[in-house]
């Protein structure tokens, strides 16, 4: 009678636990459909009516506001710019933190503990007190207002959680596959390259997705080292010239805010089996 009135229990507990998670999806998933509804819809359908009479009469389905936006709102600049600053910010802080996680994980430094604490407590410094003096910094190099400022700036903020995070996966890798290596003569590089980047690509997919998606929605570091130039601006900052000004209508910026959703959220659909295994792999240590 207990073990049935167990089990009872636990499927009573699962079923909750499925109904909490889409409930949840459901609350998250209803805006996403809104904003995508409103990108196709003109501004005098929007202000006349809700999102939701698209779904009775979708008479005024159109393209303009993505045409407009592409070709006449430097979006599609903005777009470019964007993958210009994410692809190097994420590839320079994925390959740095690893290099600096691997003998923090595999080799008896002195002080190791003390260097893992700083990169711990680095992470609750806020950004907005580096601002001025980072930016001095990049100025007095002549690298102010250009792509490899941001590069650097992102590197630097992110690098603290992500050699915090690949530290705790690299040390879920079993020592003695490092051993045997060392024993068949392979050198530091070697068994970092050949051996712990390998077992380490859900750990290493999982940050990748992190760091771009801070990146790519990251509006104050992009607008305090780029400084507001439309050459160099990204979704996050023409976007949010957009808003200020008159032309740009509810209609328009539906149709910008989706196309900067677009690419985070596939990589996202598409990596998330390597994202959820990277996350929860270093909390058992084997």
């Amino acid at each position: 009678m207990k073990i049935k009135s167990y089990f009872n229990f636990k499927n009573y507990k699962i079923l909750f636990l499925n109904l909490t998670v889409a409930a949840i999806a459901i609350l998250w998933f209803i805006p996403t459909l809104a904003l995508l509804i409103s990108s196709f819809r003109n501004q005098n359908e929007i202000y006349s009516s809700g999102w939701w009479n698209f779904l009775i009469d979708s008479r005024s389905f159109t393209f303009d506001n993505y045409k407009s936006v592409i070709l006449h709102k430097g979006i599609g600049t903005a777009f470019v710019n964007s993958l210009i600053i994410t692809g190097p910010a994420v590839l320079l802080t994925v390959l740095l933190s690893a290099m600096a996680a691997f003998p923090l994980a595999f080799l008896k430094i002195n002080g190791s503990r003390i260097i893992i604490l700083t990169i711990v407590a680095l992470q609750a410094v806020p950004i907005q007190i580096t601002l001025i003096p980072v930016l001095k910094m990049l100025n007095s190099l002549g690298l102010g207002g250009s792509f490899p400022a941001v590069w650097l700036a992102h590197t630097a903020y992110g690098i603290p959680f992500s050699v915090y995070l690949l530290r705790n996966f690299f040390i879920s890798v079993p020592f003695s596959l490092i051993e045997a290596a060392m024993i068949d003569g392979a050198n530091r590089a070697h068994i970092f390259f050949k051996i712990v980047l390998p077992l380490s690509l859900p750990a290493i997919a999982s940050l990748a997705i992190f760091q771009f998606l801070w990146v790519w929605n990251d509006l104050l570091v992009a607008l305090a080292y780029l400084g507001g130039s439309e050459n160099v601006a990204p979704l996050t900052v023409k976007m949010a010239s957009m808003k200020g000004s008159l032309e740009s209508g509810w209609h328009i910026m539906a149709a910008s805010a989706f196309i900067s959703m677009v690419l985070p959220l596939a990589i996202f659909l598409f990596f998330q089996r390597y994202f959820i295994s990277g996350i929860t792999a270093g909390a058992v240590k084997q």
